[in-house]
């Protein structure tokens, strides 16, 4: 079992944080990480399938069923960020940014260990986001439908083996969304969202990808110390992702917010 931090201890906990099983929930994903794989050929199929189907249909409006939807991610994203983030917190603050990076405790601590699984399970169901973009006939770019498939791969992959630096991305990533899905609720709800907010979003996209391939270099760097728990495997793949998204945000945020459209170009 991974130690954790003493002091997390202070942090209340709730009672279906306190009964969850860490242990059964470890052997699970150990024994059924690479349904993962059904998961996303799953998916693949449906999605482009589904734009096939509709590409001759009247699209959906689907404007309640999508309120609902990003409203419910936003709340388990907000919560769920609050929580995660209280104990990388305690932990940065007590012991330093070096044990935050290298801490293995999120994974069974008593606030953490719930909302750690909840997160790898929760790339499932957000898949269901693209369903709504396909049954409204909207614009289905590349970034968005690889993000959801390697961000559950890699989740799944690397909760069975409690490497370091996990603290840092579920935490992250709770954040980002929190401000995505809040966006997104919204937004389906007909509300005008000032321009900036999304711009706003996905600047915190970008510096999320900037400070995960920096925890992957500090696991690395750390690794050879032992002070870090992980594998050159695990640090290779995460690498590999959080670039890949770096590039495709930066690429997105020129295209959205910077490039200068044709029209205006040619005036």
């Amino acid at each position: 079992m991974v130690e954790h931090n003493q002091s997390v201890f202070l942090l209340h906990e709730y009672d279906f944080e306190r009964r969850f099983d860490v242990q059964g929930a470890l052997q699970w994903m150990q024994e059924n990480w690479s349904k993962s794989f059904f998961f996303s050929l799953l998916y693949i199929a449906l999605i482009f399938g589904g734009q096939r189907v509709m590409k001759e249909r009247t699209r959906f409006e689907l404007r309640r069923p999508l309120v609902l939807w990003s409203f419910t991610l936003a709340v388990f994203s907000i919560i769920g960020a609050m929580r995660t983030g209280w104990y990388l917190s305690t932990i940065l603050f007590t012991n330093g940014f070096k044990q935050s990076v290298c801490d293995r405790g999120f994974y069974n601590g008593p606030v953490s260990k719930f909302w750690a699984y909840a997160f790898v399970l929760s790339k499932v169901p957000e898949l269901g986001d693209t369903l709504f973009i396909v049954l409204r006939k909207q614009k289905l770019i590349f970034l968005h439908w690889y993000h959801h498939i390697t961000v559950l791969l890699y989740t799944w992959y690397t909760y069975k083996d409690f490497v370091a630096g996990g603290g840092w991305f579920m935490t992250m990533n709770y954040t980002v969304h929190a401000f995505m899905y809040s966006y997104y609720t919204l937004r389906a709800a007909g509300i005008h969202v000032p321009r900036p907010c999304a711009m706003f979003i996905t600047i915190t996209q970008i510096l999320q990808m900037l400070m995960g391939t920096m925890v992957n270099v500090l696991v690395y760097r750390w690794m050879q110390d032992g002070s870090c728990s992980s594998t050159l495997q695990n640090i290779f793949w995460s690498s590999l992702m959080y670039t890949s998204y770096l590039v495709l945000f930066c690429s997105f945020f020129y295209k959205a917010y910077m490039k200068m459209p044709a029209k205006k170009k040619s005036e």
